[in-house]
């Protein structure tokens, strides 16, 4: 009787029991999934590693802004070298463009306002201060036109330029009309004008330059018209001039057209422009006009306004003889056509002319044509004055180099170098992937900072670009991106241009070509795997220190053994630091690690202070 009932109560839970075994072996079958794609918290040697690494997604950094001092989070591990504060002499410190030294060069062919940089033993290694006072920047686009006081404290510019609407002084900002020498009446009159001829409006024309920009009017307000224009200008009696330029959150570089090559692509730019820069461009058999055509798209526009156009109007105002002016307009009508530009528009003070689309629809009596193959090769390199030969072309309409999509569409297209497999070991099939991977790169670092993608970051950098595929993903009319090249890694900047992107050569050995407190959001991917024995990455930091501004935000990622040192560097710097582990989870080799720069302020006797 007892067998009876326990074989029926057996026959009654069989089908409960596989069921049980079955839910269990689905349910480990899923946590397993789930911890390898990444979303778990890994095995036991993973979380280890967790550990060593603090390696978490964290939610005790604070990304707003607030203008004091935030404590440091104990730690138990062994403290960091603190790196003290320089000289509050030194807060618009550029180590590279530093007056004394210039001084001591050449002033033939402004080779004295070239970069120069310090030697070894000469470098600070300091942290560089802000004024007393320093504010947040306002926000997009009320920062175009207006400027804190305290961030660039300096009036003279008010007073030079008092008649010609580039900046006024009013309690305790400085606010820009958006006039310009050329253009006293206001950027925006002069770009209308400009639209009449070139098609700014429809995304043909989406990278400018802007040589001897001033305060960066005419580049703040093409942003609004999608248009991202490169601004340089020297370091010299026109105070601050580049240094207002990005605090108004304009792309621009201190530079000048010396001896020395633009730290650009060929083919970068779809206009150029000359706004009473003063670039003698008859000079040295025309060198400087050439540079332009360098960097000039086939089908790219020239726009130069001031000196000599329009002389028989302003001889007098500009103290030179009617002669000389006329000669030096003759002599650039006779280089424009040398290098294949057709002039398109002469009105009042305005200018234009149009580059052929290749060489075949070129007239051309013999020119000097450069030798080198490498047009992109530029960094310290000698300019020539020598035309940049354009790329060949099967027939008269094809454009030199690769016809480009309108902007947007250009910005995820297959960019002409790639198409023509013009960059090594780059193909259409790993650019595609490549933006892939930064789309998830991005949404990552925005689920660890919610205000990416906001007016909180207006200018960027990414110190190591690549494709341009972190900038393309991020972009936005609230913000821009500096894309920097390495000098010592694979050279992609002309991709990143043909993109509608803009950027810049650089070598992080040396200091950047900009003043202190001009990015709010610094990119590092793989930078300090890129230098490794090639520099001190201690210097880097304090490069990547000096030009992010208080309360900026910095975001590494890197091999894990790199970025403990970073890391531990940092934590000596005044900077708040967190590690976390790849998208991808703890397994991966590569970690992200996320810093904030604390709000501080100079004082005299090389103290500091966390004062408003």
């Amino acid at each position: 009787m007892g067998s009876k009932h326990n074989s029926s109560a057996n026959r009654a839970r069989s089908p409960v029991s596989i069921f049980v075994v079955l839910g269990l072996c689905c349910f480990f079958y899923l946590l397993g999934a789930w911890q390898k794609s990444g979303f778990g918290k890994g095995d036991s040697i993973a979380l280890e590693i967790t550990k060593k690494t603090d390696c978490n997604i964290f939610s005790d950094l604070n990304f707003e802004s607030h203008h004091n001092l935030v404590a440091i989070v104990g730690s138990s591990e062994p403290k960091a070298k603190v790196i003290k504060p320089c000289d509050v002499r030194y807060t618009d410190y550029t180590p590279c463009q530093e007056q004394d030294r210039a001084m001591t060069f050449p002033r033939e062919n402004m080779i004295y306002r070239e970069r120069h940089c310090p030697a070894e033993e000469e470098k600070l290694r300091c942290l560089i201060p802000a004024p007393k006072g320093y504010t947040t920047q306002f926000p997009w686009p009320k920062g175009r036109d207006y400027v804190h006081y305290a961030n660039v404290p300096y009036k003279s510019l008010t007073v030079e330029k008092a008649n010609q609407n580039w900046v006024e002084f009013q309690g305790n900002v400085f606010k820009f009309p958006g006039g310009g020498t050329m253009f006293p009446h206001g950027a925006d009159a002069y770009i209308d004008e400009l639209a009449s001829v070139i098609p700014i409006a429809d995304g043909s024309v989406r990278t400018a330059l802007d040589t001897g920009c001033g305060v960066a009017s005419w580049g703040a307000y093409l942003m609004k018209r999608k248009v991202l224009a490169m601004s340089f200008a020297p370091k010299d009696n026109h105070e601050a001039q580049v240094q207002f330029a990005l605090e108004r959150g304009v792309p621009a570089i201190i530079g000048v057209l010396g001896t020395i090559r633009l730290p650009y692509p060929s083919r970068a730019f779809d206009m150029a422009q000359c706004s009473r820069c003063l670039i003698p461009w008859t000079s040295n058999d025309g060198m400087y006009l050439m540079e332009v055509d360098r960097v000039l798209r086939p089908g790219g526009y020239w726009i130069l306004s001031g000196p000599p156009i329009n002389w028989k109007t302003y001889y007098q105002t500009w103290k030179r003889s009617k002669e000389d002016l006329k000669a030096e307009q003759r002599k650039i009508e006779e280089l424009a056509e040398l290098l294949c530009w057709e002039k398109k528009y002469e009105k009042g003070d305005i200018a234009i002319w149009r580059k052929k689309v290749n060489a075949k629809s070129c007239r051309r009596k013999s020119a000097n044509i450069c030798e080198s193959r490498n047009s992109d090769d530029v960094w310290y390199k000698k300019m020539d004055s020598c035309i940049t030969p354009f790329p060949e072309v099967s027939s008269a309409n094809e454009v030199a180099g690769g016809e480009l999509k309108k902007f947007p569409a250009r910005l995820f297209a297959v960019p002409p170098r790639i198409a023509k497999g013009s960059v090594p070991e780059v193909t259409v099939e790993s650019y595609q992937e490549d933006n892939k991977q930064w789309k998830k790169h991005v949404n990552a670092y925005k689920r660890i900072n919610k205000l990416i993608g906001t007016t909180r970051y207006h200018n960027i950098m990414d110190m190591n670009a690549g494709l341009g595929g972190f900038a393309a993903t991020l972009d936005s009319p609230k913000l821009w991106v500096m894309n920097v090249v390495p000098t010592i890694a694979k050279n992609t900047l002309g991709v990143i241009y043909e993109r509608g992107l803009v950027g810049i050569y650089h070598d992080w050995c040396e200091a950047f070509s900009t003043y202190p407190r001009t990015y709010d959001l610094i990119h590092a991917s793989g930078v300090f795997s890129l230098y490794r024995n090639k520099c001190k990455l201690e210097d880097i930091l304090l490069e990547m220190d000096r030009i992010l501004r208080p309360e900026g935000v910095v975001i590494f990622r890197d091999e894990v053994d790199v970025m403990n040192k970073v890391k531990k560097i940092a934590g000596g710097m005044r900077w708040d630091t967190k590690m976390m582990d790849h998208e991808d989870g703890p397994l991966v080799p590569e970690k992200i690690l996320v810093a904030i720069k604390q709000y501080w302020v100079g004082s005299r006797g090389n103290s500091t202070s966390n004062e408003e």
